[in-house]
């Protein structure tokens, strides 16, 4: 989808002189932050300008800022320089993408949503906007002509003979082409914009990336690409998978009882309220206002699973706490009613999904289901194949 919509653009860098395409601060997690703070701010009116200053402003921007980065308070005038490179870079690679709209007024920029889908989708979670980067960073290089030695890069990597000249190669490549074709005069700032572009480059295709300005003695990790990477939460995965597994299920690392988790699961439980307007079951209980998020599979039980859309689901108030919860006790879950709810949400999910929409994967369903129930289905079922498994599993319980 992101592909597709990147293809209504010509991205060349020759033609558009703007080095701003990407820039330091521009790492998956800053990248989702800053466009969940550009939904929060606007969420009422879409279609208003916005600059710099609107962002940092605003409460929600200085409170899960500070949160998720523990840096200091977004209203310390000593801070100003930091903030502002770290909300207006993702703001031009953003509009670079078409996925923002800038407009210069004397010499501020002002801002509107062009794309809300797609700004949806990266505000959602650091995978997501991980995978846009990466699809984003493909059409630049590819449009500019510079895919090419990327390409290269890879495919001595695959045949075993990559070596540090090969790095530095592709790294005075990508120097001259910025000198040559944008108003960057100096090689200290593309020293510092080229790591963000190759690592992701090098993460997908698990490769070796740039590290201290020289080629990482192994491939890339997805978690290395972070702005904050192990100082601000537990990183390690699970020893039991794959890399390349945790890419593709792990969403998002969880730290039970920190701030951070709080704001991943109330960014999650927000979103759901705002796709949903009754009850995503359609039984008797149904009736009436849809007030409740409910975790599928408990968030006590099962933290790393509470930030998943795919395991939160609206219910009214009644389905809650009467069905779900049986006798309104929120640590105890009804069996029965939590197949009910794993049916209703693979049916929405599937819909979801034709409609090519962005908020589900048909992997992190699965992956959600797995961890809760300790099962193995295989990633590769049709969502009709997993609600044959789902009945066969409660049925035998």
């Amino acid at each position: 989808m992101i592909k597709e919509y990147l293809e209504n653009f010509d991205l060349d860098v020759r033609k558009s002189g703007d080095a701003r395409f990407m820039d330091q601060k521009c790492t998956p997690d800053v990248v989702c932050i800053i466009a969940d703070c550009i939904i929060n701010l606007r969420e009422s009116e879409p279609n208003k300008e916005f600059t710099v200053q609107d962002i940092w402003d605003s409460q929600y921007f200085i409170k899960n800022v500070k949160a998720i980065f523990n840096k200091p308070s977004a209203t310390n005038p000593t801070t100003k320089s930091e903030y502002d490179k770290f909300i207006q870079q993702p703001l031009r690679l953003l509009a670079y993408a078409h996925v923002l709209h800038i407009e210069k007024k004397g010499n501020r920029n002002f801002y509107k949503i062009s794309n809300l889908s797609v700004l949806e989708y990266i505000s959602l979670k650091d995978k997501n906007a991980y995978n846009f980067l990466y699809q984003y960073f493909v059409k630049v290089l590819s449009d500019s002509g510079l895919i090419k030695f990327f390409e290269t890069y890879k495919t001595k990597c695959e045949q075993k003979n990559l070596t540090q000249t090969d790095f530095e190669d592709l790294q005075n490549r990508f120097i001259k082409f910025i000198i040559g074709n944008t108003a960057i005069n100096g090689e200290v700032e593309i020293r510092r914009i080229y790591p963000k572009i190759l690592n992701v480059f090098a993460c997908e295709n698990n490769l070796p990336g740039s590290v201290k300005g020289r080629m990482s003695t192994s491939q890339f990790y997805y978690t290395d690409l972070m702005y904050n990477r192990k100082n601000w939460r537990d990183l390690s995965k699970d020893k039991t998978i794959s890399r390349q597994e945790a890419l593709n299920i792990s969403e998002q690392t969880i730290v039970q009882g920190t701030e951070f988790n709080a704001y991943l699961v109330q960014k999650a439980m927000n979103q759901i309220r705002k796709m949903y307007t009754e009850s995503e079951v359609k039984d008797y209980w149904s009736n009436g206002e849809a007030t409740q998020i409910h975790h599928i599979f408990s968030k006590s039980k099962f933290p790393q699973l509470a930030h998943y859309l795919e395991n939160l689901i609206k219910l009214t108030a009644t389905q809650h706490y009467t069905k779900a919860h049986p006798s309104n006790k929120t640590d105890s879950t009804n069996s029965d009613y939590q197949l009910v709810c794993l049916l209703a949400k693979a049916d929405n999910i599937e819909r979801s999904l034709e409609k090519n929409e962005l908020y589900y994967r048909k992997e992190s369903f699965i992956y959600c289901i797995n961890t809760g129930l300790s099962k193995t289905l295989n990633l590769d079922l049709n969502f009709r194949q997993i609600k044959t498994e789902l009945a066969h599993i409660y049925n035998d319980n």
